[in-house]
């Protein structure tokens, strides 16, 4: 880059909000972060607070003040448990719903790793606010808040039908985690499936795909192999493209050794990832916290009886798995297309080449971290809606046959010689 190009880019710089890294538990600047530890989900990053039309979302949280959970149903209308025997395991998936009425589309949510369904509570609620007629359904990945396995023999033994938090975990230990990005794939077209035969939808609603970082990866593998086939009308990535993500992975293990291991209590779990600035949006961390951590029903330390749900340590077989190929996949596979960035500085080579032929929408907000549906779900809401307006196909317009044009220009034709006479 010119020097003229860096001086350009600094002025233009100068103008926006302090932007933070995406990884930022590698270096999160002092001035915004009271913990040097970073997040649950995902990869981890930062966000600033913008301000929501319905909730006070962003507000400072004062002295005394309770991080009180709040339930999934303050976000989605139902939860579905659709159950399925696959390679000797007996996998109940578990998903958040909130149906589209009419001809509404239907937005399928894939959440990051060590995340779940509920980190797109808040986005769902906007939404559905900004475009009342869509539909939401946000799963919880394998392994992954309320999704449960157990081996296929103990389940015809009809033996702990419905684990707790703490029974699943043992139970997970005792499955070979399979975390790949084909598995991944052929669970969030599973889940889509028996949605659809659950709530007897004659057809699939129009899908909208959207993935937040490793559910970035699988939204975009499943848009690749056309497993939705003419029923995907477009698909957004949140906040990942392979170039960063394959370099942060250098970095994640440090990362992992840094975050608290445990908790006192729920309440603490869900003030940490405000106070350490993972999740900014206090109502975000009030919704998708508590279904990041469980309580042990025999805790090692029993004043911190809170642990996380998911190991992420033990996904580091996958990990390269979930990003190689990402940026070709993205710009090659059909339907419209949008990435949604926190800053500029995640784009790889091919992903630039691509946004300045055209190939995809992208968006960026370079005032947000890393979860930018859970630090700024109103504005996150609000270009997923105007994304899916621009590829409705319902609404488009198509222009008059030639054939048409040419009878109505006889007729005109006609009806002006026969006035003329």
């Amino acid at each position: 880059m010119s020097e003229l190009q860096k001086s350009f880019a600094k002025a233009k710089l100068a103008k926006l909000p302090a932007e933070v890294p995406m990884y930022s538990s590698m270096h999160i600047p002092e001035e915004h972060i009271e913990d040097d530890a970073s997040s649950a989900s995902s990869v981890s990053s930062t966000g600033t607070l913008m301000p929501s039309p319905t909730r006070n979302l962003f507000a400072r949280r004062s002295a005394g003040q309770s991080m009180q959970a709040l339930s999934w149903s303050d976000f989605f209308s139902q939860e579905l448990f659709l159950p399925e025997e696959v390679d000797g395991l007996r996998i109940v998936h578990h998903a958040y719903l909130t149906p589209p009425s009419g001809s509404g589309p239907l937005f399928v949510m894939h959440h990051g790793a060590g995340s779940s369904g509920l980190s797109f509570a808040t986005c769902a609620e906007e939404l559905r606010r900004v475009l009342p007629e869509a539909g939401v359904l946000s799963l919880d990945a394998r392994s992954h808040g309320r999704t449960v396995m157990s081996p296929v023999s103990r389940a015809l033994n009809h033996e702990q039908p419905s684990m707790g938090a703490a029974a699943q975990s043992e139970a997970d230990d005792q499955i070979e985690l399979d975390l790949s990005l084909d598995t991944l794939s052929r669970d969030l077209v599973f889940v889509v499936q028996e949605t659809q035969a659950k709530l007897r939808w004659e057809t699939l609603p129009d899908v909208v795909l959207v993935g937040h970082s490793l559910g970035g990866a699988v939204i975009t593998d499943v848009a690749k192999k056309g497993a939705l086939g003419a029923k995907l009308l477009a698909y957004a990535v949140l906040d990942v493209v392979e170039g960063s993500a394959m370099d942060a992975l250098q970095s994640m293990e440090t990362y992992l050794s840094t975050r608290p291991s445990r908790f006192a209590s729920l309440a603490s779990g869900i003030e940490w990832h405000t106070r350490s600035r993972t999740i900014r949006n206090t109502t975000s961390a009030q919704a998708s916290v508590p279904s990041l951590i469980y309580e042990e029903s025999d805790p090692s330390d029993p004043a911190r009886p809170w642990v996380w749900r998911t190991n992420l340590s033990a996904t580091k077989p996958f990990w390269e798995n979930w990003f190689i190929g990402l940026s070709r996949k993205f710009l090659d596979s059909r339907g419209g297309k949008l990435l949604l960035l926190a800053g500029t500085d995640r784009l790889d080579k091919e992903l630039t080449i691509g946004q300045m032929q055209g190939k995809y929408q992208l968006q960026v907000f370079p005032e947000a971290g890393h979860f930018i549906q859970e630090d700024q779900p109103a504005k996150t809401a609000q270009v997923l809606a105007d994304f899916y307006r621009r590829n409705d196909r319902s609404a488009l317009v198509l222009p008059p046959k030639v054939g048409d044009l040419q009878a109505a220009a006889a007729m005109k034709k006609g009806a002006g010689a026969f006035h003329k006479s």
